[in-house]
């Protein structure tokens, strides 16, 4: 490196005060290169762009899957301060409602401007406001980066995030994930700054750190993570320069209880379930969310996996194979060279926590996390600031003008291709895996794609544009179905007097009578995606993502199906009969149909008919849970015991939250005279929550055929289900259990 002779003299260097000193040597003014006015200039330019660019791409976006289920969350919230308190929705959790657990303060500001100025286009305009956040979080991560290692660091900071893919698409329309890691990159940020103008104490940073620990307690209760952040780095500012701040130790922790205290507080009001009880609501709150109810089957490394078990290399992967190959590079570098810049460990060691440890508490912990890593995406930021200061310090490692110039070609080159799938693939860009991965050929079938639902505005604009009546529709509008009506209904709202809505999914698709369906891939079996069955050949649009479709609109082209099953439905199964046999005629594909006979014939006792048309779903789908499951049934009926058994245990291997199989495999192994077998599927249906009271009887009478008295057996039961209920976390059940136990032994 080139000397600056324009240093400071060393004596005057000697005459400022110790925190001034530190003060020199952590800005960007004393690093020649950084301070260069052209990359402030680009710096500013950047992010003015950014921000008009990302409102524009965010008015074509569609709805996301949660959107309208936290729009109406905060329409109960402005109906409870408007009624000051009056109308208690929001504050109440209920069995089917536990919205009140968030505080959405993002989602609740946008129902709040559109309410009063009755925007028509509210979504549009929550998306805009949404990607305002997505902005806001971009040159947060640029001004950590700059005030690190200067302006082309934080140029660097910026582009990276642009460039991300996954980060974009979520700064459309995900007011529930993307605004936690807005609040949580300026909350680190403010931390840092307040730590280096120790022992100065300025108001505006402690007001902006104040207001930055409020915003992400407001959005959901994982925002109290910040709080730890400023705890653990005053913890390590403080060891780092213990000389330097020993003085003011008591009088810098008042002022940082008083930050955290008011931060907390300036939350709370803004959440109606936390002020009906400060501190016990946030706290059952935090409980809960930690160990989230809703369980969600995702496509994972290639099967159809339930949320709650799936591996515990779940969120690192998807990162990993989700984001562009220059984060991963450059934060490789970051690593490599940051021991050579030890006066920058501290910001070295803030950027690595921020990342690591939540990625690292939701493995521990085993939360329940799907829909890719949106999450985590609240630590996402810092690892772009580290991939920056890695590839600024690569730029740096020679000063030479051709090592600069391989460098920044290296990793533009490596950027390409991310930015042509944004071009290439907006609205959609979230939708997004990297060279690891091997792109989208490898991805599809493989990992979710569009588990967000964005394709469904793509889809229904074209039906809108497209769709007309013929002799199939049966009334005077045209049927639309969707797996999900929410989106769709607001979608086609100014269209009624055309088309109406229909839920269907995909599976019984055949037994709702519809028109045009819209499918996204998301919840298709793996198996169909893999092998071409998906999409079906009554396809006529599809929307693509690098060529390959993850949604469809789908036209009927026979109703024979819908006649069946009302004809089932009212048990007349020999007139419904003829009906399906017409519509897999017009369709051999037709899985309804192929499902509804294997139902009627299992029904109607004939197990060669069943096995029949089992055999033909499954040549579909060869893990389809009802085909397996009719199949082993009527196997079971023919007396092929073990065949039948062996397709039930494949079926709880493909899907252990199936119920009947459970059920089918006990009266198998009871047949066979097999007590502790029968047991262990019976004791199955405990452990997936499933328990009835045919179970409770099956098993009761398991236990006194082993040679119980009654009482005894019930005391045997009440045992399994009080360790179930412990282990489950459902402290309440096995307290009742217990205390049944306790009451039938005292009774003796």
């Amino acid at each position: 490196m080139k000397k600056n002779n324009s240093k400071q003299p060393k004596n005057l260097i000697n005459t400022l005060p110790e925190e001034e000193i530190n003060i020199l040597d952590n800005s960007s003014f004393n690093r020649t290169d950084n301070s260069n006015k052209i990359w402030k200039l680009i710096f500013l330019i950047l992010s003015a762009l950014s921000l008009i660019l990302l409102i524009l791409l965010s008015q074509s976006a569609g709805i996301s899957g949660d959107e309208f289920y936290h729009y109406e969350h905060a329409e109960n919230v402005y109906k409870y301060y408007s009624s000051f308190g009056n109308d208690s929705t929001a504050a109440v959790v209920t069995e089917k409602y536990n919205l009140p657990y968030y505080g959405q303060s993002v989602d609740n500001f946008a129902y709040l401007v559109t309410h009063i100025l009755s925007i028509d286009n509210y979504m549009e305009f929550r998306h805009g406001l949404n990607a305002i956040m997505g902005w806001l979080a971009i040159i947060f991560t640029g001004f950590l980066t700059k005030k690190i290692s200067g302006w082309r660091a934080g140029v660097f900071a910026i582009f990276l995030l642009l460039i991300s893919s996954s980060f974009i698409g979520h700064s459309f329309n995900n007011l529930k994930d993307l605004p936690l890691a807005t609040a949580t990159i300026m909350t680190i940020y403010f931390i840092v700054t307040f730590l280096e103008q120790l022992p100065k104490i300025k108001w505006s940073i402690v007001i902006m750190l104040t207001l930055s620990i409020a915003f992400a307690i407001s959005i959901r209760i994982g925002g109290l993570i910040v709080i730890g952040y400023f705890a653990v780095f005053a913890i390590v500012y403080y060891i780092w320069r213990q000389n330097f701040l020993k003085k003011e130790f008591f009088r810098v922790l008042l002022w940082s209880l008083g930050i955290v205290l008011f931060g907390y507080f300036l939350a709370v009001v803004s959440w109606p379930f936390a002020i009906k009880s400060p501190i016990d609501n946030p706290k059952e709150t935090l409980e809960n969310m930690t160990k989230f109810a809703i369980s969600l089957r995702q496509i994972f490394e290639g099967q159809a996996q339930w949320s709650d078990v799936l591996p515990w290399y779940y969120t690192p992967k998807f990162i990993l194979i989700t984001i562009p190959m220059v984060v991963i590079l450059g934060a490789l570098a970051g690593f490599v060279l940051m021991f050579k810049n030890k006066k920058q460990w501290f910001y070295y060691f803030v950027l690595l926590f921020t990342f690591i440890f939540p990625i690292f508490w939701i493995i521990i912990n085993k939360s329940n996390v799907y829909g890719g890593w949106r999450h985590a995406i609240f630590t996402y930021p810092p690892l772009v600031a580290f991939s920056a200061l890695g590839i600024e310090s690569l730029v740096k490692a020679y000063d030479k003008k051709y090592w600069k110039i391989i460098v920044l070609s290296a990793f533009g080159l490596l950027s390409i291709n991310p930015i042509i799938h944004s071009i290439r693939n907006h609205p959609h860009q979230y939708v997004y895996f990297n060279e690891l991965s091997g792109g989208m050929d490898k991805a599809y079938g493989n990992y979710e794609l569009d588990y967000y639902f964005h394709s469904l505005r793509e889809a229904s604009e074209w039906v809108i544009a497209n769709a007309k009546r013929d002799e199939l529709t049966t009334g005077k509008k045209i049927v639309v179905a969707c797996w999900h009506p929410k989106p769709i209904n607001y979608y086609f709202r100014h269209d009624t007097a055309k088309f109406t809505t229909a839920f269907i999914r995909y599976n019984e698709k055949g037994d709702v009578d519809w028109d045009y369906a819209i499918i996204c891939n998301t919840g298709i079996a793996p198996e169909q995606l893999q092998s071409g069955v998906f999409p079906p050949k009554n396809t006529v649009y599809k929307v693509e993502v690098d060529g390959k479709p993850i949604c469809v609109v789908l036209k009927r082209k026979d109703k024979s199906d819908v006649k069946g099953f009302e004809l089932k439905s009212k048990g007349q199964l020999d007139e419904a009969i003829p009906y399906y046999l017409k519509a897999i005629n017009a369709d051999p594909q037709n899985e309804t149909a192929l499902i509804s006979l294997s139902e009627i014939y299992l029904r109607k006792n004939q197990p060669d008919s069943v096995i029949m048309f089992t055999n033909q779903m499954l040549k579909l789908n060869p893990n389809s849970e009802n085909a397996n499951y009719f199949k082993a049934y009527a196997l079971f009926m023919q007396n092929k015991e073990q065949e039948a058994l062996l397709l039930c245990d494949k079926v709880i291997k493909d899907n252990f939250k199936y119920s009947p199989t459970y059920s089918l495999a006990a009266n198998i192994k009871l047949k066979q005279q097999d007590l502790y077998g029968g047991e262990g599927y019976l004791k199955g249906l405990i452990e997936i929550d499933r328990f009835e009271e045919q179970t409770m009887q099956q098993l009761l009478a398991i236990y006194q055929a082993s040679g119980l008295d009654q009482r005894n057996a019930y005391i045997k039961l009440y045992s399994v289900l009080e360790e179930h209920y412990k282990k489950s976390g459902n402290k309440k059940l096995a307290q009742e259990y217990g205390d049944a136990i306790k009451q039938m032994l005292n009774n003796r």
